[in-house]
């Protein structure tokens, strides 16, 4: 076979092989939406239920699934809606693409809106995931308005409000947009590359850990004993 699985992914999508820049970075999106370790909502929603339920694989990797959503996965698409709106209104009000950052970034703070793909609650200063990302854009000729309207809406939020980092959300949404792919795209990418990932913590906690060994600790703290009747 000539296509890798990537390839196929594209194929699928966009209904044409991608080219190397291309391939390469839908790889690494995908490798990098794969596994953020066991405390992420879907990785442990898979163990959790693996714990219980010893007959079903399938069972405990879709529970994974079905814990991605706007909180937790779902920035990317976010993102890319806010990119399309952001790309139309500079050109819809003739203005540069940082301006068209800086008032979409005066209307969140005057609105009190979270931006989506940008902060982190481990890379608080830096998602190094994001250089990687840019850097083979550019490399490969792929970046456009996608990057650069991300990159302005960074320096917006930093002069506006306080220095926030472009997630991997962020990043991922740039990219894909760059590439053409809609916006549901920024959602469906993250969970294939996280169904991965959630193979893996599901085989792992089949293979080394005991059934029902998770249990969540919970404090009753409602009304005392009293007679029913």
């Amino acid at each position: 076979m000539k296509l890798s699985f990537t390839d196929t992914i594209f194929l699928l999508h966009q209904s044409r092989l991608p080219n190397e820049g291309e391939r390469r970075l839908l790889d690494a999106i995908l490798i990098g939406s794969a596994d953020h370790g066991a405390g992420a909502p879907s990785c442990a929603t898979a163990r959790l239920v693996a714990s219980g339920n010893r007959q079903s694989l399938s069972a405990a990797v879709a529970a994974g699934v079905l814990a991605i959503g706007e909180e937790h996965g779902g920035a990317g698409s976010t993102c890319m809606e806010l990119i399309e709106s952001g790309v139309e209104r500079a050109l819809r009000e003739a203005i540069p693409l940082d301006e068209a950052a800086r008032r979409i970034t005066a209307e969140a703070r005057s609105e009190k809106r979270r931006i989506p793909g940008f902060g982190h609650r481990v890379h608080h200063t830096v998602d190094p995931r994001t250089a990687v990302l840019f850097g083979m854009a550019r490399e490969y000729g792929i970046a456009g308005k996608g990057v650069e309207f991300v990159s302005a809406l960074e320096d917006a939020i930093r002069e506006q409000i306080r220095p926030v980092p472009i997630n991997i959300d962020g990043a991922l949404a740039a990219v894909l947009f760059d590439m053409g792919f809609p916006a549901p795209f920024g959602k469906l990418v993250f969970i294939i590359g996280r169904v991965a990932g959630l193979t893996a913590e599901v085989a792992e906690e089949y293979a080394r850990e005991k059934a029902m060994r998770i249990r969540i600790p919970v404090t009753y703290d409602g009304p005392p004993p009293r007679e029913i009747g």
